[in-house]
């Protein structure tokens, strides 16, 4: 098939990589010049595990290309997807401007029918609101193009993308047309050799799907966090906790890893954006709230641990900390709202100086604390530790699990590390001679 896909971010540049590795024509659009240059000379402005060599190749081949022309890319196009950003309003509701702009374009230059896709994760009702902009244009210019609006949204994993579409779980198809359905099954057939993944819904049921499986996934995550904190209280061991539950099916294991919280690009702003869906539709989403309030916390429970260690010497003021992590997660450069960036400011607003590292997502913190100076990032993963009163482990990069520990303690001033990510056995640093801080494990057990 021949497909234009508007924007070049991760779900816009991984789909245009994934559907150009199995045959189709696509051109990718952005209005950013530099970027479409960049791609255009082999150079993906992401991070993303996989992505390049394949953009690399597909692009040598002519099967993927690059251009600033909306125009151009719709020329002959069997579907036309929507991939732009939808970043959270002030109020937490879904900023369509970008969507609704796309659009407004897509009715101005469509010059043949065309099936226009909604990738981009946006509220229900956002399909009858993109065809009538586009009705609306088609209808200023005299043309009557038949057109679909489809909602496909996407299930992507940041820093697992390219497995994530090339091996699905599901394809989530929103329509009430039988042709457009069918175009859809032909176009996603590859991606589904083994049974098929296709699930065919309602336009507003496929809407919904996407905010409800990223709210459900955040929900895990913030209800094991709420166990860990009361493990603290109690003193029981989340491992233990999450060892026991897990095991049950109805439960599993996925995603109740206890941790600093949830971030990254679509968590936090989809959770926003149902509650504000709620709100508007006069209902109070309660759990949803408290999902909210819990990772908020979350993101400062290893701050105030640091803070209540140090009050006895004094506080933190004046002390310097040792931080491995600065993005949301492992494999992705991504720091939109990583806990990291919530740690980091706490403790610096108490006087605290951090030293970070992180192996990719460097540049970005840079640019983010720019203008705090008592923030310091290094490319030297042992280099921050040194002369620092304590190691926090943030991010659960690969090379963070099995680090030379003597190392470490030789930097430091002291053996203290605080695992925000509860990648050691507390035995195991014990018997280093560290005083270790996890989540979920009152520090009294650590040696157990």
């Amino acid at each position: 098939m021949k497909l234009c896909i508007v924007g070049t971010g991760y779900v816009g540049l991984v789909s245009a990589a994934c559907f150009a590795e199995m045959g189709n024509s696509v051109t990718c659009i952005d209005v950013n010049k530099d970027v479409v240059a960049r791609l255009n000379a082999g150079s993906v402005h992401i991070f993303e595990p996989g992505l390049e060599p394949m953009v690399r190749r597909s692009h040598a081949d002519g099967r993927l290309k690059f251009t600033t022309s909306l125009a151009e890319g719709l020329v002959g196009a069997d579907c036309a997807f929507i991939c732009v950003g939808t970043p959270p309003g002030e109020d937490g509701s879904c900023d369509l401007h970008y969507v609704e702009q796309v659009a407004r374009e897509i009715g101005r230059t469509m010059e043949n029918d065309l099936i226009v896709v909604d990738k981009s994760t946006v509220p229900v009702g956002t399909a009858d609101r993109v065809r009538a902009i586009i009705t609306e244009e088609l209808a200023a210019r005299g043309k009557n193009f038949d057109f679909e609006v489809v909602s496909n949204p996407e299930f992507l994993k940041e820093g697992d993308a390219i497995s994530d579409f090339m091996k699905p779980d599901r394809v989530v198809i929103g329509t009430s047309s039988d042709k457009a359905a069918a175009t859809m099954r032909e176009l996603y057939a590859p991606f589904a050799r083994t049974r098929d993944k296709l699930i065919v819904m309602g336009i507003r049921s496929a809407e919904m799907t996407k905010y409800a499986a990223n709210c459900m996934l955040a929900t895990k995550i913030s209800f094991i966090n709420e166990i860990a904190t009361i493990c603290e209280r109690v003193g029981a061991d989340v491992r233990d906790v999450r060892n026991g539950i897990g095991s049950d099916s109805r439960i599993g294991y996925q995603f109740i890893y206890p941790g600093v919280g949830y971030g990254g690009s679509c968590f936090p702003k989809d959770v926003k954006a149902l509650i504000h869906t709620a709100e508007a539709a006069g209902m109070e989403p309660k759990l949803l709230n408290a999902v909210e309030a819990v990772n908020a916390r979350q993101k400062l429970h290893m701050a105030e641990r640091i803070k209540e260690y140090f009050a006895p010497q004094g506080g933190v003021k004046g002390k310097t900390l040792a931080l491995w992590g600065l993005a949301f997660k492992a494999n992705t450069d991504d720091m939109r709202e990583a806990a990291a960036i919530n740690i980091i400011n706490a403790l610096t607003e108490a006087g605290m100086k951090v030293r970070a590292f992180d192996p990719v997502a460097a540049d970005n913190a840079r640019r983010i604390f720019q203008d705090n100076p008592l923030v310091e990032i290094v490319d030297d993963q042992y280099g921050v530790c040194d002369g620092a009163q304590a190691l926090l482990v943030v991010t659960e990069w690969n090379q963070f699990r099995n680090p030379d520990f003597d190392r470490i303690k030789s930097l430091l001033t002291a053996p203290l590390l605080f695992d925000g990510r509860n990648l050691y056995s507390p035995a195991a640093m014990g018997s280093r001679g560290f005083a270790y801080f996890c989540i979920g494990r009152r520090p009294d057990l650590a040696t157990n």
